[in-house]
């Protein structure tokens, strides 16, 4: 009995970890929205709002987070985000082009949000594809400049099972978002 209270010690600390994590780079980068005037927006397919959860975990966040979307499906994808059938049909849904579909989208739909984040991948433990395995996940980073929009996406693939590949797929927006913002995380 004592190596599965020890064992439940030992997970509740690693969880309780991740989340004081999580909520630091949420509370940094909400001093960084702050500090530039600026409001975020989310797009997520993967993390099931996780990230948006994340960053309104923290105090006042009403201050920079302005909405988030959960766009599991792809029809949602197309609907709420614009995101092209084309693209989701040549590249799928777990893809830069369309992670940065999604980014771009949050922007179109929200004029009061200057910068998004989009996550789209296969948290397992089934939809692995050839090429596409387990853990993989797709960011899409968009930020308003002058009349336009910048993007970038960037693909990383997480060890573990389906909570550990949310959960850092969520760390990876949030520092991932800190550099975009010029904010290393």
């Amino acid at each position: 009995m004592s190596d599965l209270q020890g064992s439940t010690r030992s997970n509740l600390s690693a969880a309780q970890l991740s989340e004081a994590t999580l909520v630091g780079l949420a509370e940094r980068l909400g001093d960084a929205m702050r500090r530039h005037g600026w409001m975020m927006g989310t797009a997520e397919s993967c993390t099931g709002g996780l990230v948006a959860g994340a960053m309104t975990s923290v105090a006042g966040s009403s201050d920079w987070f302005e909405r988030g979307f959960v766009t599991y499906s792809n029809d949602a994808k197309v609907t709420e985000l614009d995101v092209s059938p084309d693209a989701l049909h040549h590249f799928g849904a777990v893809s830069e082009p369309v992670a940065l579909e999604m980014a771009n989208g949050v922007l179109l739909a929200s004029p009061a949000a200057h910068v998004a984040v989009s996550t789209t991948g296969i948290a397992g433990p089934g939809g692995a594809t050839p090429g596409k395995p387990v853990g993989m996940v797709c960011f899409g980073f968009a930020m308003r400049v002058g009349d336009g929009i910048t993007s970038r996406a960037a693909t990383h693939v997480f060890p573990g099972d389906r909570a550990q590949v949310r959960l850092a797929a969520v760390e990876f927006a949030l520092r991932g978002l800190l550099e975009f913002v010029g904010t290393p995380g």
